[in-house]
């Protein structure tokens, strides 16, 4: 594909700006700042200032004919002069497809952007200052100041200064026709349609970004992988790419606390009709027959694959999405073809936060040209305190700063920020070349079962260690439900969990009594990890089937016990496809990923010994002088995840065993810088 003038040239200049830092593992530029230093208060001010353009123009639910005859239904946002009448200048396009329907997405923009309503929204963290244990609420709020907002549909910043804004309805949502798709190839195909149309309507000067939050982000990058011709950047907040392992089946799990209740909201949506065109006579019979054509898009599939007791009970269809296979890998975006500038937001909390950094190193354009941040965040829990002394700048900022760059060639420096502006668990916001760090080593921790005399509280106390341990043992773990009051309930529900308090969501000792916890010796200087954990156990069960979940924790000297990520897996789904895992210097696996088919699937042999693999969500982050490091092993995760409908039966939610043995130990393989 042939790069059009501007982004080339642009793409140039940043290259030839960072010459030695084109590679990945590429070094931040010289003083780089998290904050974005100048360049970021240049990039406010801008945000500040007065608009270019008093009032924004909307033409509601414009169609756009697809090559096979679907209408897709668009809200046009285009700058305009005091009489709200649209410039006839043409600008560049920004561009958002949702399934949330672009009415909410508008309305809830319009009131966070309101000049009367956005301050008293921006301040709402710091009004509802609560204390433990509602200081959650407190934590919920604070993501309305940091710019979160603005990223999901309209930012009327932008339009205001010169954007025209597309916000489109995906096939078989809001107000548009055909059957939703969820990310499938056709839906993949509309992107790059519509982000043709809108280079090609005479409001636009050919230049086209992309923007959006989750879903948004997810279809953008699926059409930049596409190289659509009119594409010239890429804002995408909060994505995924491996959606089988991200969320939908965890270690062969389903996300319980996220899937129906999303697939509920969207299908919900989708029912909502054109109002307006109702009472004008105008009723699109076709939405309404594409509609009952398909009423409530993989509900069916995703209750019998919950409660069917047995494989032979759930359909292909069911099948289709509870597996790995070409439904996955028709909706993985081809990275490895986008050659656009693409910022990638993220959380190490996220739902997608395994595949946020995966997707920032793949895409095979230059630091700079490129940018990863990764926060503290949850998945409708970003941005909190963006814009304040010491943290990133606000994202509705960095939204305007990267557009403005790669779409009006605007020299602002945004180029130079980064590349990779991490949150450091732990710690604080870094600015570092690459992820993960540089200097990265592998140390391998063994579990022992001699106590730490760290977690009384927990239903087992022992050891991590350098050493092997020696002797034999069985430790017993059973499933609970104490991890509703869990991080890793807070991580499952996207977020909505952290209402629950920091009790829950930042200190694990009341899900630990439901563990086995094996705790480190206190570190004697700062300690940083970067990357995956891989924990190798050995298990024992009374069942054919069981399910694991381990957490990696970070220990303060006054007990709270922080979870810094997690991993899980179902234990007949143990089978580790090689060609996609790594391994350390030694030969243990550093990232197992799992096949997660049916066809691989091994059952249990209840009572002997059975060794498995699971490596936890990327992570970074560092060990205090003081602080200790912790590996929970648990046998549940609701409300995160719950094994499908056969698995689960054959568990028959079984107490389950970790057998120490020196022959065969159990082990964390960690990533420790230098």
């Amino acid at each position: 594909m042939k790069r059009r003038f501007l982004r080339g040239a642009i793409a140039s200049l940043a290259v030839t700006a960072v010459a030695t830092t084109a590679a990945v593992t590429a070094a931040p530029a010289a003083g780089a700042d998290p904050s974005g230093g100048a360049d970021a208060v240049a990039w406010q001010a801008a945000v500040d200032a007065s608009d270019a353009y008093p009032n924004t123009a909307v033409e509601w639910d414009v169609p756009i004919t697809m090559s096979d005859g679907t209408v897709l239904r668009a809200n046009v946002f285009r700058p305009a002069d005091a009489s709200g009448t649209p410039i006839t200048d043409p600008t560049p396009v920004v561009l958002n497809l949702t399934p949330y329907t672009k009415l909410i997405s508008t309305l809830g923009t319009l009131v966070g952007d309101d000049p009367t309503i956005a301050p008293l929204v921006e301040g709402l963290g710091d009004v509802l200052n609560f204390a433990a244990p509602f200081d959650g609420v407190t934590e919920l709020a604070k993501t309305t100041g940091g710019g979160f907002v603005q990223t999901f549909g309209l930012n009327r910043d932008l339009v205001q200064n010169g954007y025209t804004q597309v916000i489109v309805d995906v096939r078989g949502t809001g107000f548009s026709q055909g059957e939703w798709q969820v990310l499938g190839p056709r839906e993949q195909q509309d992107t790059v349609e519509v982000i043709d149309w809108a280079s090609k309507q005479p409001w636009s000067n050919g230049h086209v970004g992309t923007s959006g939050v989750s879903y948004s982000a997810i279809n953008q990058l699926q059409g930049a992988g596409l190289q659509p011709d009119a594409l010239d950047a890429v804002f995408a907040v909060e994505p995924g790419n491996d959606l089988l392992r991200d969320i939908v089946g965890t270690g062969g799990a389903l996300g319980i606390g996220f899937m129906p209740l999303w697939l509920t909201l969207v299908n919900g949506l989708k029912w909502i009709p054109d109002v307006q065109a109702l009472l004008q006579g105008n009723f699109d019979a076709q939405w309404l027959r594409d509609r009952l054509a398909d009423p409530a898009t993989k509900l069916p599939e995703l209750t019998e694959a919950v409660t069917a007791p047995t494989v032979e009970g759930v359909s292909p269809g069911a099948l289709e999405v509870a597996q790995d296979g070409p439904f996955y890998r028709e909706r993985s975006a081809n990275l490895e073809a986008i050659e656009v500038p693409s910022f990638v937001f993220g959380g190490w909390h996220d739902i997608f936060a395994n595949s946020e950094p995966d997707i920032y190193n793949r895409i095979p354009v230059a630091p700079g040209e490129k940018q990863l941040m990764m926060g503290d965040g949850y998945h409708v829990v970003a941005g909190t305190d963006f814009g304040k002394p010491g943290y990133p700048p606000k994202l509705g900022t960095l939204q305007r700063a990267w557009f403005d760059h790669w779409l009006r060639g605007i020299d602002n420096g945004i180029e130079n920020y980064g590349p990779v502006t991490l949150y450091q668990q732990g710690g604080g916001w870094t600015t570092t070349g690459r992820f993960t760090r540089a200097g990265t080593e592998f140390e391998k921790f063994y579990l022992s079962g001699t106590p730490s005399g760290t977690a009384g509280h927990a239903a087992y106390d022992g050891t991590l260690t350098s050493d092997a341990p020696t002797g034999n043992q069985d430790l017993t773990v059973a499933p609970g439900l104490r991890g509703f009051c869990s991080r890793e309930s807070a991580v499952g529900t996207a977020g909505i969990a952290v209402l629950l308090g920091s009790n829950c969501t930042e200190d694990a000792r009341f899900n630990e009594a439901e563990g086995l916890t094996f705790t480190g010796a206190p570190v004697t200087e700062p300690t940083e990890i970067s990357g995956g954990v891989n924990v190798h156990l050995n298990t024992v069960l009374d069942a054919p089937d069981g399910f694991w979940t381990v957490t990696v924790n970070d220990v303060a000297p006054d007990g709270r016990s922080t979870v810094l990520t997690s991993g899980s897996l179902v234990a007949s789904l143990r089978a580790i496809d090689d060609s996609r895992s790594t391994f350390t210097p030694s030969g243990d696996y550093a990232n197992a990923v799992p096949h997660l088919t049916l066809d691989t699937r091994q059952l249990v042999r209840p009572g002997v010994p059975t060794q498995l693999d699971i490596s936890t969500v990327l992570t970074d982050a560092i060990l205090l002088p003081g602080h200790r490091l912790r590996i929970n092993v648990y046998a549940s995760s609701v409300p995160r995840s719950l094994p499908l409908g056969p698995m689960l039966h054959d568990s028959g939610l079984k107490p389950q065993h970790i057998r120490l043995d020196p022959s065969a130990p159990s082990f964390a393989s960690v990533q420790i810088v230098g």
